[in-house]
């Protein structure tokens, strides 16, 4: 049986992968800044390594005897004074670099669907960055591009349970977000898997407009939508990316983005986002 390294463990969807990992009984090795956070979460990895990514000395040595490193790392919300470039690029750069010591098989990338359209993000770009640099290593690699989550929807039905949801357009731009378990599992499928790039979503599409209906009617409430036009939009972004440090507009800008233009990708998985909505 390979043996895999688990880079970003502790986050939504390694905490996922971690799971899916135990449940198959295979052998992987952790990496954590915090691993008390694995053992909150009922993981038991097979070893866990104490270290930053971000400090390549913290991970020396990590790939020693693996055969698949599969790494979520990346920024969702900004903290501890890092960039974009800190660690969806360097810290995968890092990553890739003891991968490539150590002989390696395999390395797995969780990017983003349609990050090579959206390079005009920073977040997008430094995530690209590392794909390029993953591509040209020499490596077998599998390029994962999820759609947004379900918990990214949580945002929508914590509008709708205020008793209002606002969204750009006219609520006809339309996505299929996946829940984590079921990007887990594809994410492990991978593995033996010899696709180079795929894109992935949930098993359901919906319009923004449909997803509100959802999460109203999941809270039994009266819909109320109010829509913001495009200019409105792009003059926000604007004065975010003008007035703010990239902390505070990088995941804004990102956010805006998506929510203003078409995020399907082929269809996967079992869970709904109604059942997800009742569970909140």
């Amino acid at each position: 049986m390979r043996k895999i390294l688990l880079a970003g463990s502790t986050g939504y969807l390694g905490n996922y992968i971690a799971k899916e990992l135990q449940h198959r009984s295979w052998f992987f090795r952790a990496i954590a800044r915090n691993p008390e956070r694995l053992r909150d979460n009922g993981i038991e990895a097979s070893e866990v390594l104490h270290a930053e990514v971000t400090d390549p000395d913290s991970i020396r040595g990590c790939c020693r005897d693996i055969d698949v490193v599969i790494s979520t790392i990346g920024i969702t919300r900004q903290k501890d004074g890092l960039t974009y470039m800190d660690v969806d690029y360097q810290a995968n750069v890092n990553l890739l670099n003891e991968a490539l010591k150590s002989g390696v098989k395999k390395f797995i990338y969780l990017s983003v669907l349609n990050g090579e359209k959206l390079r005009h993000l920073k977040g997008c770009d430094a995530k690209e960055m590392f794909v390029d640099q993953l591509k040209s290593s020499g490596m077998e690699y599998s390029i994962i591009r999820p759609n947004g989550f379900f918990s990214d929807m949580t945002e929508l039905y914590t509008m709708a349970k205020k008793g209002r949801v606002y969204l750009f357009g006219n609520g006809s731009f339309k996505s299929n977000p996946i829940h984590g378990a079921d990007l887990a599992a594809f994410c492990v499928d991978a593995i033996d898997a010899s696709t180079k790039e795929v894109d992935i979503g949930g098993p359901e599409t919906f319009t923004h407009n449909e997803i509100a209906s959802i999460a109203f009617e999941v809270l039994n409430k009266k819909p109320k939508i109010t829509y913001i036009p495009d200019l409105i939009r792009g003059t926000a972004l604007t004065l975010v990316r003008l007035c703010t440090s990239s902390k505070v507009y990088g995941p804004v800008e990102f956010f805006m983005t998506v929510m203003a233009m078409d995020m399907c990708a082929p269809e996967h998985g079992t869970h709904t986002l109604r059942n997800y909505f009742s569970t909140l």
